[in-house]
């Protein structure tokens, strides 16, 4: 499981950003998005450096 806090996600279609770059890591990938508090929860075995660099290449750099 790894979460991150993306201070730049804001609305829906942040999330549904978010969540693309994640699945271009990890297609089978479970993400579980939290706009109230921006923050995103991942569960999978793929490395969470991977994740931080799909996010921050989308324009979303997170906080671990």
């Amino acid at each position: 499981m790894t979460d991150f806090e993306l201070k730049d996600m804001t609305c829906g279609h942040c999330a549904g950003r978010v969540t693309r770059a994640i699945k271009s890591v990890d297609p089978q990938a479970n993400v579980d998005i939290d706009l109230a508090t921006r923050r995103v929860r991942i569960a999978s075995d793929a490395d969470a450096q991977a994740f931080a660099e799909a996010l921050a290449e989308a324009g979303y750099p997170p906080s671990v």
